[in-house]
């Protein structure tokens, strides 16, 4: 039982999964967390993919890199996260001091909407959609499979 959450930085992924972390009792990872699991990244990344392939209880797996999303299993519920472009810079500013430095401003702007033509179940705009009902639906599409 995997969720896979992913999208770009400030969208809401992590709030979304420590909720459903929550109801699900779920062990999350984030990122390359994955990393800890070998001494080298390939192995490391084999054996993460693997454990997400096989396992029987819920982990949430929470991905704002692209490159990371080879790694989601094909039966695992994907969650895209997304939000307003002003909201993020917003977000990402107030982890910056407050302000946004411009090399960050355009970075952010290049990558906005990168993942909106990833594959996904369930679409959960941050500052719209309600993370109560995200994980009631996350939830019902994992008793569902």
């Amino acid at each position: 039982m995997v969720v896979a959450i992913f999208g770009e930085s400030c969208t809401g992924k992590s709030t979304l999964a420590d909720k459903l972390k929550q109801t699900l009792g779920a062990a999350v990872y984030s990122g390359k967390d994955y990393l800890r699991l070998a001494k080298t990244e390939p192995e490391a990344r084999a054996a993460f993919s693997q454990m997400l392939r096989e396992t029987q209880v819920p982990v949430i797996f929470v991905a704002a890199e692209k490159e990371l999303l080879g790694l989601i299993p094909d039966n695992a519920v994907r969650v895209l996260a997304t939000a307003d472009l002003a909201l993020i810079r917003e977000r990402f500013a107030k982890r910056t001091g407050g302000r946004l430095p411009p090399p960050v401003a355009a970075m952010l702007e290049k990558k906005h909407g990168c993942f909106d033509i990833e594959p996904h179940d369930i679409r959960f705009v941050s500052g719209e959609s309600d993370p109560e009902e995200t994980c009631a639906q996350i939830a019902r599409l994992l008793a569902s499979r």
